[in-house]
């Protein structure tokens, strides 16, 4: 049954907030003035943990009820038409990360904080009363105070324009946007600005905790990023400020509150000097994601929540297709390759998953449809196969048409099809509606039949069982034979091999580039002829072909025992996304293995023959001058040699770590995780652990704090990990939105995953009330179906996690995971004897 939307009942235009914050006694205090149209009586509004003091209709008081399973206030406002509704509350300040709440942080021994907001999707009803859905636009005017002291600044969405006498910062009203948009911080902050080109205002915030140059990276990027986009768009930024806030305590990644950016500490801010490569495209990727969003998703924003994907998906292209503007260097594009397109793959072949675009009526269901891997990843890949289709001159001429139609307002999947299709003699959404309504993806089996005739048919593909419902998808081949462009029907014939085969003059491949969101399974003619060519292949084919093979072998289409052998040929790839390829598929290996076993031992093998000649070449120093490649290709290289258990590497990271022990923050941000895993798990005791969480807690450095996470998680030491997960629930050490991370990489570490696994089971209500409102709570499943795959884990993960199944944000996580770590244990079953006799073959 469909809720009813409140903004049928009331049109808000305008609000004036006045809102006053008590960090001390932790409360919030304000009233919610909203001018706009009453359209039905009762009219509802929204609000959530409030207590509602008056309301007040065009100046007198009337009749209310707060409803709080519907997070409502129904009043009865006796006037139809245009209207003053006045409503006077207090909150309280909680520390979920949702609404207004405080970020915490050390500075020179002291503890302090700030104050930010988080408001998506529906947390805006936690900070103030109004009609908290994307369609209800409105202008908003903000009056803000707090128990304010020396030296600290607010901002806003606007710029400030005065502090009245009793003490309210008052910011300029803001363009008609989503209640979800609004935003404002307040507390000690450094800051560094400039100004684009036409003036808009630039800005970095952070803690005082940070070195000022670690505000520089992403000032550079944001300018940049807002004039990229003026010119991609063919539309000016509308608003006067772009300022980026980094909050110690962040749920999410970051949030494109418009004109007032929030972001997690570690997606803003880096040392210049010493930061990895990967990690400052990581960062440039996300500033460049909220930025696009000023344009697709506040300038104009999807109609209702069932339209996120439109935000999302386009957000997520348009970080790579304006990096790479920015820096083509960095060929950014690898990077979508090796994340977005893997992830939306390996995701989307599980039944169960839900589709891109799907109905969402009941609020509390919003936070459940936030899959990254399919409204980001797959999403994006949807768009990058428009894009592919139209090129860019269409697209930017489809876009300006969108922005121009809907600036302001609101708008579906459709306006976008129909926008793009402006440009272009394709049916955008004919071909997009096949991909966007349906869930999964497409197999097409490539094969010379008995008739000599080259033969493609589509089906759609599973990781473990999955029912087939015949669903057919419009499909965007990318053929390098002659070949149709779109493939619509189940089956077509290209006609006789052998003439298609001589006129081609090479092999056949489909989905070159691998943009289109489909995978190929080549009959053995077919693949010999690629395999006995594939030295030709570029970088972006040969991940392909192992990404395709892997999958397959995935989904018990192929054997992976068959895959082994084609490792050792990319072994010695100049190519950090061919090596990228080389050791996802490697890691899978991994799975067939009982931990120090002799098969874990030939394994190990494997692993130090693909990477001895590759860490000899490179060696563990990184060199001035070296390519962007080697740079990126060595931790490859030297993770695996680690795993391989390589006396040399493991003596050669020893030694850097002791030359570099009282100054471990300096070493190279290439090799310091390494050096520091190296350490905790072959010289490493209880001390050195509670060594380097001490430094994890003494170090701002968002980069420095991952690695020293990562090495903590590693011990094999089990009263280090006794004491780890003492520290779970220790904020002072392990920050909340952190935890996942924390709790992952000791689940993954064998001799952590019982202490881990007996945590979360134990301690699943301090867990749930801590963070089990967040989108980001079903994460902590996901995490757990990723590493598990023993029929005991198994068992156990059902008996926990199937009497939760009826709680909507965690409902399809565990039915989808069930199924993830079932195919696993039958794949496991199936196949650990002949991918280990490959295995033992490979390294004779």
């Amino acid at each position: 049954m469909a809720v009813k939307r409140f903004y049928k009942t009331f049109h808000p235009e305008h609000y004036d907030l006045r809102i006053n914050v008590n960090r001390k006694n932790k409360t919030i205090n304000g009233t919610s003035t909203i001018t706009g149209d009453v359209i039905e009586n009762p009219v509802f509004i929204n609000q959530k943990f409030m207590t509602i003091d008056s309301v007040k209709v065009d100046g007198k008081n009337v009749d209310f009820d707060v409803i709080e399973k519907d997070e409502a206030i129904k009043i009865k406002t006796g006037v139809t038409g245009k209207a003053v509704i006045e409503i006077a509350y207090s909150a309280p300040l909680t520390d979920t990360m949702m609404g207004i709440y405080p970020s915490y942080y050390e500075l020179e021994g002291k503890k302090k904080q700030i104050i930010g907001t988080q408001f998506e999707t529906t947390f805006a009803r936690q900070a103030f009363p109004c009609v908290d859905e994307p369609e209800a636009k409105a202008t908003f005017s903000l009056a803000l105070k707090w128990d304010e002291q020396d030296g600290e600044v607010a901002l806003a969405n606007m710029p400030e324009v005065e502090v009245d006498k009793d003490g309210y910062h008052h910011f300029e009203e803001t363009v008609r946007m989503s209640s979800y948009l609004v935003a404002f911080a307040f507390g000690e902050l450094q800051s560094k600005t400039t100004h684009t080109k036409d003036g808009v205002l630039i800005g970095v915030y952070a803690t005082k905790a940070h070195k000022p140059k670690e505000l520089d990276f992403a000032l550079d990027i944001a300018k940049r990023a807002i004039e990229f986009y003026e010119e991609f768009y063919q539309t000016k930024y509308p608003l006067p400020q772009s300022l980026q806030l980094a909050l110690p305590d962040f749920s999410a990644g970051a949030m494109e509150n418009w004109g007032l950016v929030t972001y997690r500490e570690a997606y803003l801010l880096l040392d210049p000097d010493n930061t990895s490569l990967e990690m400052k495209k990581l960062v440039a990727t996300v500033i460049t994601h909220e930025l696009a969003h000023q344009w697709f998703g506040d300038l104009v924003t999807m109609k209702w929540w069932d339209n996120l994907w439109l935000n999302e998906s386009f957000a997520n292209m348009m970080e790579y297709l304006s990096v790479d503007g920015l820096e083509p260097d960095w060929h950014i594009w690898e990077m979508f390759q090796t994340s977005e397109a893997a992830s939306a793959l390996n995701r989307d072949a599980t039944d169960g998953v839900q589709p891109i675009q799907m109905e969402i009526n009941d609020p509390a269901d919003i936070d459940s449809v936030f899959d990254g891997a399919i409204v980001y990843a797959k999403g994006s890949r949807m768009l990058v196969m428009v894009r592919s289709l139209l090129g860019d001159d269409a697209l930017r001429k489809g876009l300006k048409y969108y922005f121009d139609h809907h600036k302001f307002g609101n708008a579906t999947g459709d306006d976008l099809w129909d926008a793009l299709s402006t440009a272009t003699d394709l049916d955008i959404g004919k071909i997009m509606h096949s991909w966007l309504k349906q869930p999964g993806y497409p197999v097409v089996n490539a094969f010379v039949a008995e008739d000599g005739h080259l033969k493609l048919t589509q089906k759609q593909f599973f990781i473990g069982e999955g029912e087939d419902k015949g669903r057919q998808w419009q499909i965007p081949l990318n053929a390098n034979f002659d070949a149709p462009k779109i493939m619509s029907d189940k089956e077509i014939d290209l006609g006789n091999y052998k003439v298609l085969r001589e006129e081609a003059g090479h092999p056949l491949r489909l989905n070159v580039g691998n943009n289109s969101h489909f995978i190929v399974e080549y009959d053995k003619t077919l693949l010999d002829d690629i395999l006995s060519d594939v030295n030709e292949l570029d970088p972006i084919d040969k991940l392909q072909l192992l990404q395709d093979l892997r999958l397959l072998a995935e989904g018990k289409q192929i054997s992976y025992a068959s895959i082994v052998p084609l490792l050792v040929k990319f072994a010695d790839s100049k190519s950090s996304l061919v090596i990228n390829a080389l050791y996802t598929t490697a890691a899978k290996l991994r799975q067939f293995v009982e931990p120090e076993s002799n098969e874990e031992k030939n394994l190990k093998k494997l692993y130090d023959l693909l990477s001895k000649d590759q860490v000899a070449r490179l060696g563990w120093e990184v060199k001035p001058g070296e390519s962007d490649e080697d740079v990126q290709i060595r931790p490859y290289e030297l993770s695996a040699s680690l795993y391989a258990e390589n006396a040399d590497s493991i003596k050669a990271a020893h030694q850097i770590f002791t030359e570099n022990e009282d100054n471990l923050e300096a070493l190279n941000a290439d090799i310091r995780p390494y050096v520091l895993i190296n350490e905790v798990k072959n010289f490493g005791n209880a001390e050195l652990v509670d060594k380097l969480i001490k430094e994890y807690q003494r170090t701002a450095d968002p980069s420095y704090k991952v690695d020293l996470r990562s090495a903590v998680t590693s011990t094999k030491d089990l009263a280090a990990i006794k004491a780890i997960v003492g520290d779970f629930e220790n904020a002072d050490v392990v920050k909340p939105q952190d935890l996942c991370d924390w709790y992952r990489g000791l689940l993954a570490n064998h001799y952590g995953q019982q202490a881990a696994w007996d945590w979360i089971r134990e301690d699943w209500d301090w867990l749930d009330k801590t963070v089990g409102g967040d989108m980001e709570f079903a994460k902590f499943i996901t995490v757990t179906a990723g590493v598990f795959h023993t029929p005991e884990r198994l068992k156990e993960f059902k008996e926990f996690f199937e009497p939760k199944i009826n709680v909507p944000l965690l409902s399809r996580e565990i039915k989808m995971d069930v199924k993830v770590i079932e195919s696993k244990v039958n794949l496991i079953e199936a196949e650990k004897d002949a991918v280990n006799d490959a295995v033992a073959k490979a390294i004779d």
